[in-house]
């Protein structure tokens, strides 16, 4: 066996159709399209049109709004945060901040904060510098020895 003896195994691969290209191809001419009318012609955008009737999308209701003042938090779990301290990338002596994970590579980029969830366990002693906490995950840092700094009281859930 050489490799210019290698090949697919018959039938495996089907050839793209060619249309458009003479009378005798089978395809050409119109090109598979048929004969007038809009879909024959190119730049048709018919998706959604209904024959005049009121689109489907246009007769239900619409709902709800998106608040552009909503925050964007990175969700760090503790499970996460103790992977880090084990591996030696997070100082357990100094304060967890946003800066610190994105050093540690826990988080990439810094959005409007981070909040700690309570997935995993932890056993390192931390103070950590979080926009929120899940009552649950500050039980686990507080049970660990550890503190959670909030910015205020009313953003831990």
């Amino acid at each position: 066996m050489k490799l210019n003896d290698l090949r697919e195994n018959p039938g495996a691969t089907k050839a793209r159709k060619r249309v458009g290209r003479g009378i005798g191809s089978g395809s050409g001419k119109t090109g598979g399209r048929g004969v007038k009318g809009q879909k024959s012609r190119s730049g048709v955008s018919i998706n959604g049109f209904e024959g005049g009737q009121m689109p489907i999308y246009r007769r239900l209701p619409k709902r709800g709004f998106t608040n552009i003042f909503a925050k964007k938090f990175n969700v760090v779990s503790v499970g996460r945060i103790q992977e880090a301290v084990d591996a030696g990338k997070l100082d357990a002596k100094a304060s967890v901040t946003a800066e610190a994970l994105i050093a540690a590579g826990v988080i990439r980029r810094a959005l409007d904060g981070f909040r700690v969830v309570s997935d995993g366990e932890i056993t390192a002693k931390l103070v950590i510098e979080a926009a929120g906490a899940s009552k649950v995950a500050i039980e686990k840092i507080e049970k660990a020895g550890g503190s959670v700094k909030l910015p205020d009281a009313a953003s831990a859930e």
